[in-house]
């Protein structure tokens, strides 16, 4: 499933070819992903693109009229093509623009989205998430006070997307691995200072990532729509059983919450 990052670099390579061009035609050939497709989609027609926006893993097509919400889900991918370009199997949304491009939708599992949020509202789906994890408003005062009298791992909490969004599997083994802090370890226990570098690492981790990921853009229009996990070296993910890159240790791998949870004894308490 594409992580907080990959989905920030599929906005960065959509908006150039989408923004203030006007929508003219939206093209539905299944209706039912995770949830039915809503008629107001098709409000869009008429109306140029005002912002192209994100919130957690949600892309927003902004317009006077409203906004068009898509999730990626667990293989969905966006793809900026020309309308010329022959339908595939699971392409399953199209959004024509007066530019003569069309934004795709495949996704072959059906675990994405196309929703509609009506102008000057907010989805149900968006009320209750978390702040932004590279906003002010995410911050270790925070982490430290929802952390209290959780029972529950560490990794689970900052992975919740109350507390904070975006924070997917990946990036949280990683910065938890930078911070030092035991993945397993209840969020409860944890210091305020623990959570303040933790916090700076969450952030640096995630800034990396975007980063590394805006160099795959020069070329959006020709890729698969799907930019991936970015090539950077990860520290400690899908590298259980090999060696610490700080203690040589050989590194641990356990599930935490159905997930695969690597981290270093060595070096995270």
């Amino acid at each position: 499933m594409p992580e907080l990052p990959e989905v920030e670099v599929s906005r960065m390579g959509i908006e150039p070819h989408v923004l203030d061009q006007k929508v003219v035609a939206v093209v539905i050939r299944n209706k039912q992903l995770r949830w039915p497709i809503p008629d107001e989609v098709h409000l869009l027609v008429g109306s140029p693109i005002t912002a192209v926006t994100r919130r957690a893993k949600y892309l927003m097509l902004e317009s006077e009229k409203g906004s068009a919400i898509l999730h990626l889900g667990m293989s969905g991918k966006l793809r900026i093509i020309d309308k010329a370009v022959p339908v595939e199997k699971h392409d399953h949304v199209d959004i024509e623009f007066e530019n003569g491009l069309v934004l795709r939708l495949n996704d072959p599992r059906r675990f994405g989205a196309f929703l509609w949020q009506e102008a000057g509202q907010q989805h149900s789906l968006l009320l209750k998430l978390g702040p932004e994890p590279l906003t002010d408003e995410f911050d270790d005062k925070r982490l430290f006070e929802k952390s209290r009298n959780k029972t529950g791992p560490v990794k689970n909490f900052i992975m919740d997307n109350h507390v904070v969004v975006g924070v997917g599997n990946i990036y949280a083994n990683e910065s938890l691995f930078k911070a030092g802090i035991d993945p397993r370890r209840p969020a409860g226990k944890i210091s305020k200072k623990r959570y303040q570098l933790l916090t700076e690492k969450i952030k640096e981790t995630l800034a990396l990532a975007i980063k590394q990921g805006g160099t795959t853009l020069k070329d959006f229009t020709q890729s698969d729509g799907n930019p991936g996990y970015f090539a950077q070296e990860l520290l400690v993910y899908g590298r259980g059983g090999k060696a610490c890159t700080n203690c040589e240790s050989t590194l641990l791998e356990v599930k935490i919450g159905q997930r695969a949870t690597v981290f270093c004894k060595g070096c995270q308490r």
